[in-house]
């Protein structure tokens, strides 16, 4: 029995230097997964062919997906806890830093959710859940999407040669917390559901003009520079994030408009903003379109050099996973067979790409090896104890 001990402790000092090690290298690129899961889960609850379960098994990636939201975010204040100083060399980053838009875009799967799963689940309360965590989605959403082109035009150094789509993250946060609006107006009060549909509005403009900008740049990049390397190809798909998302809030908001502006005795806005809603969808459909068959062709071509894996493999989820969404409502607005087909095709497709990421993903958090931290490059290993506090 004396042996126990022994055994014991070398274990556990060994577990808790692999957690340690694990918290020091905590980046934010791993809200990417929460953003995949549950914008997979939304996907899957509007499948336009009836399948038995599918709902249950959309919810349960649902319930899912709040898990992985809560473990990164205990992980991630640990982080700032303990390495504070290793922590805010983020903010000099010039990739790593636009991650900090993933965090509200995870947590406005999560709002979804709520709004979607919810109310079958815990009844009115969920509705009063979202509401509450969509003022907090909002609010991160415009921090990130204010404070990182802020820290880029102070802090950072880029050039358009080193230009990618990475760019989109904290800009697009905004456009998804819009997105977020136009699904939770109809469940508030005339009053309350009026400030969040104007807001939505509001949330759209601070986001989805700046992104298109940004496409423009990006556009101007791969023609004079060429593909980013390796590493960054699953970017390619970032640029479906905007266009589909952008898509989608129209089309939600102005959905949303008729009813909630009549009631504040502008019915004609309403009318004019419906109309708006799905002439831009599908304007905007037309726009990923191309953009979603140059991702195609040009993963193609990474995938014939080899794509090495890593988190940035989420990049072939949640972009397509909005994209489908704005396929999906433009269906049901539109009642045409061909965004049904469509959707159902990019549906599947996106199970499958989700299947294969969050496989590799899992295995590759197992082994510790996607636990990297590209902000502690260059810093020698012996301060991992001096700036633990």
């Amino acid at each position: 029995m004396s042996d126990v001990p022994m055994q014991t402790a070398p274990m556990f000092e060994i577990q808790t230097s692999v957690l340690r090690r694990i918290v020091r290298n905590f980046t934010p690129n791993w809200f990417t997964v929460t953003m995949g899961t549950g914008a997979l889960a939304l996907v899957l609850n509007q499948y336009p062919v009836s399948v038995p379960h599918l709902r249950d098994v959309a919810a349960g990636l649902w319930l899912l997906n709040i898990a992985f939201f809560a473990l990164f975010s205990l992980l991630y204040i640990a982080r700032w806890i303990f390495f504070f100083h290793e922590a805010k060399r983020i903010f000099q980053h010039p990739v790593m830093s636009m991650f900090f838009g993933a965090i509200p875009m995870g947590l406005a799967t999560i709002v979804n959710g709520f709004l979607v799963f919810g109310p079958d689940m815990i009844g009115d309360t969920a509705i009063a859940i979202a509401h509450g965590l969509w003022w907090v989605d909002a609010a991160m959403a415009v921090v990130c999407g204010v404070a990182i082109p802020y820290f880029m035009f102070t802090r950072q150094e880029h050039s358009i040669d080193k230009l990618t789509a990475v760019w989109l993250l904290p800009i697009v946060a905004c456009e998804v917390a819009a997105a977020s609006a136009g699904l939770l107006a109809p469940h508030l009060s005339a009053s309350e559901g009026f400030l969040v549909l104007v807001l939505g509005y509001v949330l759209w403009a601070c986001s989805v003009p700046l992104a298109m900008s940004i496409l423009v740049l990006l556009f101007l990049r791969l023609t004079v520079h060429k593909l980013p390397d390796r590493d960054m190809g699953a970017s390619a798909w970032l640029a479906l994030g905007p266009i589909g998302t952008g898509a989608l809030a129209l089309l939600l908001l102005g959905n949303d408009a008729p009813g909630i502006f009549a009631a504040n005795n502008l019915a004609s806005v309403g009318d004019v903003a419906l109309g708006l809603g799905v002439i831009g969808g599908i304007v905007f459909w037309g726009y990923g379109a191309w953009w979603l068959a140059l991702a195609v062709l040009k993963t193609l071509r990474y995938m014939r050099q080899g794509l090495p894996f890593n988190l940035g493999w989420w990049g072939f989820t949640f972009p397509l996973a909005v994209y489908t969404l704005a396929t999906l409502a433009l269906a049901r607005v539109t009642r045409l067979e061909l965004f049904a087909v469509v959707g159902a095709v990019l549906t599947v497709c996106l199970a499958i790409f989700w299947m294969v990421v969050v496989t590799r993903t899992l295995l590759g958090a197992w082994r510790t090896t996607l636990f990297v931290s590209p902000c502690l490059k260059g810093l020698p290993e012996e301060r991992f104890e001096a700036d633990a506090v």
